[in-house]
This record gives C-alpha cells, sequence and structure tokens, in this order.
C-alpha cells in the first residue's frame, strides 16, 4: 500500500466514517454555471440585487439617506448598546473555554491532519493579520481624542475613568482605552469564526461557508433556505464591514497626499474632500482588480509581504527618532491599567448616567462613536478575518489556535499603539504639543492625526510617503482578499470559482465604500457596520453553542469503542504512526522510517 493509499483510508475510513456527517451534498453542487460564472443561486443574485438597490437610493436620496443613517446609528446605539456589550463578552468567555477545557486537544483536521505552515510561519501570519487600515488610522487619533482638550466638547476621557482632560492620568487612561477596543475582545470574534469554520470544514467535511457552523441544529437544512439566510447575512456584513475599512482608509490616503506633497514638500495641492476620496477610491480599486487579475502568488502575496516589512520599517522608524523610553513606559503602564480596570470596562454600557454630559457629549453618545462603533465593525469584519485564519489553521488543536489567535495579533497592535499614540501624547504632555488642538478644530479630520504626529518628528515627508503607500496596499490588499471571502459565500463554498467574479465583488466594495463616502462621510460608514454587524452579532451568539455542539461530539467519538478498533487497527498497518497523549490521538504516516513531522 502507498503512503497516498494509507492517507486516503485513514481520511475515508477514520475522519469521514466517524467524523463527517451522512450527506451526498458538495460545494457549490446547485451552481448555476452560465456565461464564465459559477454562482449560488439564491445567494449571489440576492446579494447582487441587494446592494445595486442600496448604492442606487443612497445616490439618488443622498440626503434623506444621511439623515436616516443618524437615526439609524443612534437607534441601535441607544436600543442595542447593552446587546453589543453582552455579546462580544459572551464571545471572550467561549473561546476561552474552548481553549482551556477538555476540548483544547481536538485537532482542526482530524487524527490524520498535519499543519500546513510552520509555527514560525503560523505566526507570521497571524501577526500579518493583526495589522489593517482601522489600525494606522486610529493608532493616533482614538488616544487624542481619548486625551481630551478644553478647546472641544467632543474629544474627552473615557467615562470609565473620569480623569481632567489633557492631563497625565488622562493620557494613562487614553492609551488603556485604546488598548481595550483594540485587545483581546476583537481578536475573540475573530476566534469565535475562524474556529467554527476551520472545525466544520475540515473536521466535518462541510463548505468552507458560515452556514456550516449551524450544522449541529440544522443538519442538511444548511443546505436550505435557512443556510441561505445565514450566508446572504454573512455577505453583506462582510461587504459593510469592509466598505467601512476602505472608507477610513481613503480617508487617510487624501490626508497623506495632502500632507506630504502640499504642507511639507509644497510641490502639488492635493485638495481634501469627498470628490477627491471617490476619485482615489476608484483608482486603487482600480488597482485592486489588477491584484485579482494577476492571481494569489503574484498579486496579493506580494503586497502583503510588502505590508509587512512597511508596517516594521514604520515601526522601527518611530522607535528610532521618537522618545523609545517614554513608548516602552507607555506600553508597560498602559497595559497595567488596562488589565486593572478590564471588567469595568468589558461590561461597562453608559445605562446608568447615560445622559449625563459630557462635553458636548452624552455618555452614551460617546459609547455608540467608540465602543459601540468598534464591536459592530469588528463583528462585522470577522468573516473576512475568520475565514483567513481558518484556511491557515489546519492541524493546529483549538488550544494552540484560540491562544495564538488571542495572543499574537493583540500584542503586535499593543506595540504599534503604544509607539504611535505614545509618541502623539509624549508631544502633548512634553514636546511642543498640537495634536490635539488640530483635532478640535471646526473641520478637523481624524485621518490627519498621525501626519500632524509624524510631523513633530524628523524626516515627516519620507514617514507619510511610506504610511500613505502602506494604507494604499492594506486597501488593495484588504478589497482583493475580502473579494475573495464574499466570492467564496456567493459561490456555495467553492474554491475554485472563476476570477472575474472576484473583480465583480472587488468593484462593488469601491462602489459601496464611495456611495457611503458621497452622503455621510465617517458617520455612514460607522452606521454600515454597527447596522449589519448586529444580525449576524445574533448569529455569533447561536454560534457559540454549535461549535460547543460540534466539540463535544468529537470529542465522546474520540473516546469511543468503535475509534478505539479503528486506532488498533489502523497501528498494525506499516508506514503509520499513531500517538495518544492524554485526549489527543495524532495518526502520522511514516516515510523513510520516520514519522513525518507535524510542522
Amino acid at each position: 500500500m502507498s503512503d497516498d493509499d494509507t492517507t486516503d483510508e485513514m481520511s475515508n475510513g477514520v475522519q469521514g466514517d466517524l467524523f463527517h456527517p451522512e450527506s451526498d451534498r458538495e460545494p457549490g453542487d446547485t451552481n448555476i454555471q452560465k456565461f464564465g460564472l459559477d454562482i449560488h443561486p439564491i445567494v449571489f443574485p440576492v446579494s447582487l440585487v441587494v446592494i445595486v438597490a442600496f448604492v442606487a437610493v443612497t445616490i439618488i436620496f443622498s440626503e434623506g439617506a444621511a439623515e436616516a443613517y443618524t437615526t439609524i446609528f443612534e437607534g441601535i446605539n441607544g436600543y442595542f448598546g447593552w446587546f453589543y456589550i453582552l455579546a462580544v463578552n459572551l464571545f471572550i468567555v467561549a473561546v476561552l473555554y474552548f481553549a482551556l477545557s477538555k476540548y483544547g486537544n481536538v485537532r482542526l483536521g482530524g487524527v490524520e491532519a498535519e499543519k500546513e505552515f510552520s509555527d514560525f510561519a503560523w505566526i507570521a501570519m497571524l501577526f500579518s493579520a493583526g495589522m489593517g487600515i482601522g489600525l494606522v488610522f486610529f493608532s493616533v487619533a482614538e488616544p487624542m481624542w481619548h486625551f481630551g482638550s478644553d478647546a472641544s466638547g467632543f474629544m474627552v476621557v473615557p467615562p470609565v475613568f473620569g480623569a481632567e482632560g489633557g492631563t497625565t492620568e488622562a493620557a494613562t487612561a487614553a492609551i488603556a482605552q485604546t488598548f481595550f477596543h483594540w485587545g483581546f475582545h476583537p481578536w475573540a470574534i475573530y476566534g469565535l469564526v475562524g474556529l467554527g469554520l476551520a472545525f466544520f470544514t475540515y473536521n466535518r467535511g462541510l463548505p468552507l461557508t458560515v452556514r456550516s457552523i449551524f450544522w449541529p441544529l440544522l443538519g442538511e437544512r444548511i443546505y436550505g433556505w435557512p443556510g441561505h439566510v445565514i450566508d446572504l447575512i454573512t455577505v453583506f456584513a462582510t461587504l459593510f464591514g469592509l466598505s467601512t475599512s476602505l472608507g477610513l482608509g481613503v480617508k487617510q490616503v487624501n490626508a497623506g497626499l495632502s500632507f506630504v506633497f502640499g504642507d511639507t514638500l509644497n510641490v502639488l495641492n492635493v485638495p481634501t474632500g469627498t470628490g477627491t476620496q471617490i476619485i482615489l477610491i476608484a483608482v486603487i480599486t482600480l488597482i485592486a482588480t489588477g491584484s485579482v487579475a494577476a492571481g494569489l502568488e503574484s498579486g496579493i502575496k506580494r503586497l502583503s509581504t510588502m505590508n509587512v516589512y512597511l508596517m516594521l520599517i514604520m515601526l522601527a522608524f518611530v522607535l528610532v527618532v521618537g522618545p523609545v523610553v517614554y513608548i516602552f513606559g507607555t506600553f508597560t503602564q498602559g497595559l497595567g491599567v488596562y488589565f486593572g480596570n478590564f471588567f469595568n470596562l468589558s461590561f461597562f454600557t453608559s445605562a446608568i448616567g447615560g445622559g449625563t454630559a459630557l462635553g458636548d457629549y452624552t455618555v452614551s453618545g460617546w459609547m455608540g462613536d467608540w465602543t459601540v462603533f468598534y464591536w459592530g465593525w469588528w463583528i462585522a469584519w470577522s468573516p473576512f478575518v475568520g475565514m483567513f485564519i481558518a484556511r491557515i489553521s489546519k492541524g493546529r488543536t483549538v488550544r494552540e489556535f484560540i491562544l495564538g489567535v488571542l495572543l499574537v495579533p493583540t500584542l503586535f497592535s499593543f506595540v504599534w499603539l503604544a509607539s504611535f499614540g505614545g509618541s502623539a501624547l509624549w508631544i502633548e504632555l512634553v514636546g511642543n504639543g498640537g495634536i490635539a488642538s488640530a483635532l478640535a478644530q471646526p473641520n478637523a479630520d481624524e485621518a490627519t492625526a498621525t501626519f500632524t504626529m509624524l510631523d513633530s518628528l524628523p524626516l515627516e515627508a519620507v514617514s507619510g510617503l511610506l504610511i500613505t503607500l502602506l494604507v494604499v496596499t492594506f486597501f488593495v490588499t484588504s478589497s482583493d482578499s475580502g473579494s475573495l471571502v464574499i466570492d467564496h459565500i456567493t459561490s456555495g463554498g467553492k474554491h475554485d470559482a472563476p476570477k472575474i467574479q472576484r473583480i465583480f465583488w472587488a468593484i462593488a466594495e469601491g462602489a459601496v465604500a464611495a456611495a457611503l463616502l458621497y452622503v455621510g462621510g465617517l458617520d455612514a460608514l460607522r452606521t454600515a457596520s454597527i447596522a449589519t454587524g448586529l444580525p449576524f452579532a445574533l448569529v455569533l451568539c447561536l454560534a457559540c453553542y454549535t461549535v460547543y455542539r460540534g466539540l463535544d461530539n468529537e470529542y465522546e467519538i474520540l473516546k469511543s469503542k468503535q475509534f478505539t478498533e479503528r486506532i488498533d487497527n489502523i497501528s498494525e498497518k506499516d508506514g503509520v504512526s499513531v500517538t495518544t497523549t492524554g485526549d489527543e490521538t495524532v495518526i502520522r504516516v511514516k516515510r523513510g522510517g520516520d514519522a513525518e513531522s507535524s510542522d
């Protein structure tokens, strides 16, 4: 018997017979394949109609749409803010339970699964996934807004802390609150989605779409209307979550070009505003479609590598020319305050004293603009990130997966925020200041905050240009990867859908981002995220239970007499190594007399 035959027997015998559900369905088996397309007969056309209608109505009735977005944002914040807070805390409890309980030894892909990537490569890709447009956009702007300023009633210290604006206590509160928004909670959301997708795809042989997570409840009905509804919600959440990121990104690209070529080099006056930003979206979306056409290896892989190098260069630059001792002190002290107030931050809803004046704000208004917006954005963004980390994590145990996803990207985010946000706080408290006052101006744009900070450091033109280039590459890779995820869902879970479909979704993402910017700017982008994130949050709450059911079923089978007999049978074959440690059984094919490494 050859190695491949042995592997096939194990897959079809152990994993297939004992773990895979009894179903004749395959990904995309009901697809429409015409005109060069390969699309799901329900999910794709319904998504297309809703998105085209949304863009058309938004543009035609722009003034009314802007008012509607404001009403929706305030309504969701007022009535459902508590639900977002409770749901995200449920997610972090659920993933920690899966990691630290008996289910932590369950291997994604089954007992015969081997790691597709080495530990170093996997951590590097998680490191890459932890970066994004939002981290660059808010790394200075958010700490500055939380630092507070007497010049603006909208720049206030987070209500959990209650410190006086513009003081050292306010600076500590600002960095801790920023750590909270970019820390363990968002990565718990991504970890839950990624774990559910990886487990039900690799361990159960189901399509790599969110509907598969609900097999324990729905069974074959995941291929019917209940599954269609789940995937439609996922498409809309992903599309609008991506559009929010792309909209923020293009605002920062616009600010960067104006800063570098206008304010610093004085060679070209680049106007800032919606018109310029829509043109930039069109240009960068065109680049993204070129990346799609180039393919995964030549396109997104090279740009992703460039992202990593650019971000490390910028981080090293700030650490070298910035206040490095202050940065490390900010990192350490920020962690202490973050952990010391972890539960207060996690469960604060503004329900008690929510109408209390906070400058020109109320506490509930502050929550809507910050924590509730972030949680809605992360939930909407989670299918994109979750599918990415699921695709690279086959062969990992549940414990490895969850702890890696929670710790690695979060740690890098803290270092980045402490470097950029800490430098900005140092400039305000020790240096010449000017960042907070610039943001407090009536028509100030958060996108300019990072460039205002860099203007206080040496080589501001070079660093400003590099940051702008970084945001552009993030825009392109996010659009490219996001279109891959949406295309995957709208093609019934197929991995080899035609390239033209990904190009279509890349254009659709740019169109939605442009439409939202046109009618309401940042407010419309925020509303789109929390509005589409709300139904998907309900989906994820139910997913906590279905993932538990799936893992528990896997554990029971691993402990069953039938499984033990099959393992004893396999262990008698030549060329197969069976290792049992505690709750985990691992099967490896031997080549040349040695067991193949799982790395």
